[in-house]
């Protein structure tokens, strides 16, 4: 029964419908269904179908953003139940879209695809100074920060960061994303990686912590 049901809200969370997907999580949560199972087997497992989806250009923006909600009304409803199972995240990861920069449709669904896939994010917003990135990396001690820029003319204000951090002694590891990056401009200002969608950017993400 328990197979068949978690099946049922990969399914739901997969077409983004939320409130099946919240109510069909509690149902499973009183069976008593473990929250890692839940979490492994209908979340998780959804959120990454979507992600491949997402990279081979089967789904767009829109069907991400609406499978992200239903995963977030899932969350809902199991966070106090994390803490409780002792499920650690994966990772913490801090992103943000630089200085000079208020895009933040590529790092949300960057943010959305990382939580799906069971990492803690911390999200400083747009137009994020290297200061508040330091100020974030000391406090929340993340493993990887990851940079988005939209603007040619903000691209410069992800070395500033890297360098700012490097000399901080804050021991990370750099992902930068955004339409008019390239890899060879991510190896050229010391970023540890360089992520073309929001897919690749979890794989990135994982393989970096993973070494």
């Amino acid at each position: 029964m328990s197979v068949e049901l978690l099946e049922k809200i990969r399914e739901a969370l997969m077409k983004g419908k939320a409130n099946d997907v919240k109510v069909m999580t509690e149902e499973a949560v009183a069976q008593k269904i473990s929250v890692g199972e839940i979490l492994d087997k209908a979340l998780i497992s959804g959120m990454s179908i979507i992600g491949e989806k997402f990279k081979n250009n089967q789904v767009y923006v829109p069907e991400v953003l609406i499978a992200a909600r239903a995963m977030n009304a899932a969350m809902a409803v199991l966070k106090p139940l994390l803490k409780a199972a002792d499920i650690k995240s994966k990772g913490i990861i801090c992103i943000g879209t630089v200085k000079g920069d208020l895009h933040d449709i590529g790092k949300n669904l960057v943010r959305m695809m990382l939580e799906g896939a069971g990492y803690e994010v911390i999200d400083l917003g747009v137009n994020v100074d290297a200061q508040k990135f330091l100020d974030a990396a000391k406090e929340k001690k993340p493993q990887v920060v990851a940079m988005s820029a939209l603007l040619t003319t903000t691209m410069g204000s992800m070395k500033s960061t890297i360098e700012a951090l490097k000399n901080a002694g804050i021991k990370v590891k750099f992902i930068v994303g955004g339409a008019p990056l390239t890899e060879s401009f991510a190896k050229e200002i010391g970023a540890d990686g360089y992520a073309p969608d929001a897919a690749s950017a979890v794989d990135l993400v994982a393989s970096l912590i993973a070494a």
